[in-house]
């Protein structure tokens, strides 16, 4: 999900998230703010694009979930908006059908769905209606009462309609007492100049990373000793930060191929997490400190060349006896598309902390599994006295550490140990933290994190926008480039580990992908 927050002017435009979290918050009025937890103010949650998948599945069951905990203000209603005709009564069957009680309690949940669908409303209309968005805030209006009110709007609609959707909502639904923020679908434009073009009506922007794992980083970072003085080009030879999913567009590819994986994933989502850890320490853990110092890591990174970049597509591929289809099988996508499904890429920061160590990024769908890691391979050991016990491959003996943000959420340490016996004889082991096994209280989806922190005025998660705008200073003259030369992405075997250029480009710079090698955990 990306996030943007913003104090709105009444035309103002704005935007928010998918499945990988990244998210975008507009903010319109806040002085207020702090009133958002008083019995005495409401919060108003209206969910553009209701009747979509996004919102069954992840968006209606988020503001459940939040519900269950006793996370949501005492005074709240929430509003579906969507183009389809459909009564309250419809409404609540279908997002009825999508809630579960997954939350470690689990006591009273059919009484606490029921008071929560209770509070679900529709509202049917067009997304470029300012007069539909006005009946929506007169509708709002009666619910709140005499309250200070305070409105959140999710655009779970397709990027091309949001700037109509906000433009109305900000002339006829916006608060007028209260603060009122919009969070937007991803990726926010598709290159330097329709983001700056999207952000003119906006003072300001902030990007959501959600992911539990992605604050532990801090943590684990700045609270170890033992990992402080490593954080370095002196003992780390590597990172790697890798995603991909084990599915295709499964029939959402006509919105997937006007963007692409390196807009969708990388120059978002994993670009902010690599800015994220390889910050300096900042001042204090305030969203500005942070800010700057992600900023600074984001401006000091080299332009990303052409033969620094891999790009690849799927293709069909039976495994078996089930046959899964191509990317360009999918009848949402044109027909000869290059529109790269998988891409790696070989980044480097011009800084006295990490000059010389290649950051290696790849994102993809249709793999061999479903994953999000950063990796982060240190140096081998100066005058290595066992490496007769590892042979000629050192690679084997090298520390690494592990982030996992999906699935299974963990960290974990790669060590080398003696195997208990007469003989010298040496292994590897991992000192595992598994977050579900260490604490077995359910981990907040990053959906429900994200509505919390919007409802909350929560910003240290969010990302602003002069970091955008050097997020797409970096990939846009390569983006321009693969489109301009029309470069055809290296076919790869839908469930396979990608295309094999991606190893040749890790070998360039001496390094094996990590979640490659023979077995993990």
């Amino acid at each position: 999900m990306d996030a943007v927050e913003n104090a709105v002017t009444p035309a103002a435009p704005s935007t928010v998230a998918n499945g990988t979290s990244s998210a975008i918050i507009v903010e319109e009025f806040e002085d207020l703010a702090s009133l958002v937890r008083d019995d005495e103010a409401s919060v108003s949650i209206t969910v553009v694009g209701a009747s979509g998948d996004l919102a069954k599945k992840k968006i209606f069951p988020a503001l459940f979930a939040l519900y269950y905990e006793g996370c949501l203000p005492k005074h709240f209603s929430i509003f579906g908006y969507a183009r389809s005709k459909m009564t309250d009564a419809e409404l609540r069957d279908m997002v009825s059908k999508t809630l579960t009680c997954r939350i470690d309690k689990r006591e009273n949940c059919s009484e606490k769905m029921e008071e929560f669908l209770k509070r679900c409303f529709y509202h049917s209309g067009q997304y470029d209606s300012e007069e539909d968005f006005k009946e929506l805030g007169k509708k709002i209006k009666q619910h709140e009462g005499p309250r200070v009110s305070n409105h959140l709007f999710y655009l779970s609609i397709p990027p091309n309609i949001f700037l109509d959707v906000v433009k109305c909502a900000s002339k006829s639904a916006s608060s007028v007492s209260g603060w009122t923020r919009v969070i937007v679908e991803k990726p926010f434009g598709r290159d330097s100049e329709s983001s700056a073009a999207l952000t003119k009506g906006l003072k300001q922007i902030d990007h959501y990373l959600g992911k539990e794992l992605v604050e532990n980083l801090s943590v684990l970072r700045f609270s170890n000793l033992v990992f402080e003085p490593l954080w370095s080009r002196q003992y780390i030879r590597n990172v790697q930060l890798i995603f991909s999913e084990d599915f295709g567009t499964e029939g959402r590819g006509g919105y997937f191929d006007s963007y692409g994986i390196i807009r969708d994933i990388m120059q978002n989502h994993l670009l902010q997490i690599l800015a994220l850890f390889a910050m300096e320490t900042p001042i204090s853990l305030e969203a500005e400190d942070i800010r700057n110092e992600k900023v600074k890591v984001l401006r000091s990174m080299k332009p990303l060349r052409l033969e620094d970049v891999v790009i690849g597509q799927y293709k069909s591929h039976t495994k078996g006896g089930i046959t899964y289809p191509g990317y360009t099988e999918d009848k949402t996508v044109p027909k000869g598309s290059l529109t790269p499904t998988f891409a790696a890429a070989a980044l480097f920061i011009n800084n006295a902390r990490w000059d010389g160590v290649p950051f290696l990024m790849k994102a993809g769908k249709a793999l061999h599994t479903k994953q999000a890691e950063i990796r982060v391979q240190f140096r081998h050991v100066p005058g290595n006295l066992y490496k007769g016990s590892f042979g000629t491959d050192l690679d084997r003996a090298t520390n690494e550490l592990v982030i996992r943000v999906q699935p299974d959420e963990g960290i974990y340490l790669k060590i080398n140990n003696k195997i208990p016996g007469l003989g010298m004889r040496l292994d590897r082991s991992n000192l595992n933290l598994h977050y579900a096994a260490r604490y077995p209280k359910e981990i907040p989806d990053a959906y429900e994190r994200l509505l919390l922190d919007a409802i909350e005025g929560e910003r240290r998660l969010f990302i602003r926008s002069d970091e955008l705008d050097a997020a797409w200073e970096l990939f846009t003259p390569l983006l321009k480039e693969l489109e301009q030369k029309r470069m055809a992405p290296e076919l790869y075997p839908y469930g396979s580990r990608g295309p094999v250029g991606a190893h040749y480009l890790a070998a360039k710079y001496n390094v094996r992908w990590g979640d490659l090698g023979g077995s993990e955990h």
